[in-house]
């Protein structure tokens, strides 16, 4: 008997864990049309299912997932065979999908569920500029020196990519510009470049009449469309990961490029066309117009982490840019440090912060871009508030020490008082640059009108661009217009 309440509490808490729901399955994706379909895909499998997911679209390139992936921001995305061996493992062998697994498996990685086409890298000349120089393979490349090269900015940089592809092919003379992907068709329609990189299930090759040159010397390895996911995912989402098992072999190739037309040809949401795909949602139609855009039903949502973005960063910068500021008024040897420092942070662009932030905190989404706005809200608010402090005249002080205030009264009762105006100029600055800057956080994850920039970008959709666009600056608009309210309530208030 004495064993009985051990017996009972390890019962109840196999109860309990029984009870306890799911854990929704994080879903992630990277910044191109098909990947933002995949992982929508994937995503409302499981909920059509009665499990939970979420998916944090575009966020960044391979590294970035990769990186969210081993921290636990997220639990899978899709990635394609011939990435995850030359990216991620660094080996230039044309390993199977088992093998791939198995070497993942020592990173707490795994891939699976191959979904059933392959998408590979491949270089696409505009038609006309191909028959003109007689080019068909790759090789015939290094012919003409004069061609102008637009590769997305992801190619530049992989091992699979640019840098392989000259050493294999003799192109190191040739030196191409970086290109969005989603703007790279239109860039080549329109003359401006003459060759870009393309996914061979890209809709939009067929449209613009590219020419795909011949991989003559096979460098492109296959890319198998799989799903690369955390190695403990299935213990720990078991009913989520077998309805996402089920789409093992469901998307084959012609399907993936239909897929990608509705969105890049037909205008249509990633979610309505991960939606019709898995048949419940309308695929096809009119494209929205820039009204049903600008209101669409996540307005609500996008605003509310816009606004938290913001406000939550600028409380922050606030609270440790004002003392900030009082230091480099009070003590003239800091003044120089705080403020070069403070500079310094505004150096840096957004973009590359975000990222560097990803390892250090651990994370994607929330707490790397609130980290990241309020660091850059910090100069304005130190800046001014030190200005504030040295425009008030001595004068004052001197008389404020004949009355016997201490320097903590003078601060607070004549100093800070006459200096808030100016402090507040700062904030406002700040408030509105963090207003603008927000947007960028939507691509590692944390949401907000910048959640429409980035999709418009994948698919150059300028009406999504301005559905996005439109309300970040009535936004800004509006902050500042609040904030000059205070300014004039304040000049007319007593001090």
């Amino acid at each position: 008997m004495r064993f009985l309440p051990a017996i009972l509490i390890v019962l109840a808490s196999f109860a309990a864990s029984a009870a306890a729901p799911e854990p929704a399955l994080r879903v992630g994706s990277k910044r191109f049309t098909e990947s933002y379909i995949l992982g929508e895909v994937v995503a409302q499998a499981v909920r059509r299912a009665g499990g939970a997911a979420t998916h944090a679209p575009g966020l960044g390139n391979t590294a970035i997932l990769v990186q969210a992936l081993t921290q636990g921001a997220i639990d899978v995305y899709p990635e394609y065979t011939g990435t995850i061996s030359r990216e991620i493992l660094g080996t230039e062998e044309n390993l199977s999908l088992a093998a791939i697994d198995a070497r993942l498996r020592s990173r707490g990685l795994g891939a699976s569920v191959p979904l059933g086409f392959s998408d590979s890298y491949a270089i696409g000349v505009r038609g006309d500029f191909a028959r003109e120089r007689g080019i068909a393979k790759v090789s015939d490349l290094a012919r003409v020196p004069d061609i102008r090269l637009g590769f997305s900015h992801e190619f530049l940089g992989r091992r699979d990519g640019w840098p392989g592809l000259a050493a294999a092919y003799g192109l190191s003379a040739l030196a191409p510009r970086g290109l969005d992907h989603g703007l790279a068709y239109e860039a080549l329609a329109a003359g401006q470049v003459d060759a870009i990189d393309l996914y061979s299930t890209d809709a939009k090759i067929a449209r613009y009449g590219i020419v795909v040159l011949e991989d003559d010397r096979a460098f492109f390895p296959r890319y198998d469309a799989v799903l690369l996911h955390r190695a403990d995912v299935a213990l720990r989402h078991p009913s989520a990961w077998r309805t996402v098992s089920s789409l093992a072999g469901r998307i084959d190739g012609a399907t993936m490029i239909r897929l990608n037309a509705e969105a890049e040809i037909g205008k249509r949401p990633f979610a309505d066309v991960a939606a019709g795909f898995l048949g419940g949602g309308a695929a096809g139609g009119a494209p929205r117009s820039l009204a049903s855009a600008l209101f669409a039903p996540d307005f609500g949502r996008l605003l509310v982490q816009h606004l938290a973005l913001v406000f939550a960063s600028l409380a922050a910068a606030v609270a440790l840019g004002i003392p900030l500021g009082i230091a480099a008024a009070r003590w003239r040897a800091l003044a120089q440090p705080i403020l070069v420092a403070a500079g310094l942070l505004q150096t840096v662009p957004a973009l590359a912060l975000l990222a560097f932030l990803i390892p250090v905190t651990g994370s994607i989404g929330l707490t790397p871009a609130l980290l990241a706005l309020f660091l850059y809200a910090l100069l304005p608010i130190v800046r001014n508030t030190h200005a504030g402090l040295l425009g008030v005249p001595p004068g004052l002080r001197q008389a404020a020490l004949a009355l016997g205030l201490r320097d903590r009264d003078t601060l607070l009762r004549i100093e800070l008082p006459i200096a808030a105006p100016t402090i507040l100029a700062g904030v406002k600055v700040a408030a509105v640059i963090n207003v603008g800057t927000a947007t960028i956080a939507a691509f590692i994850g944390a949401g907000g009108f910048g959640e429409r920039i980035a999709q418009g970008l994948a698919l150059n959709d300028n009406v999504m661009l301005l559905a996005g666009a439109i309300p970040a600056a009535a936004l800004a608009l509006a902050v500042h217009g609040i904030f000059e309210g205070i300014e004039r309530w304040m000049r007319r208030a007593p001090r």
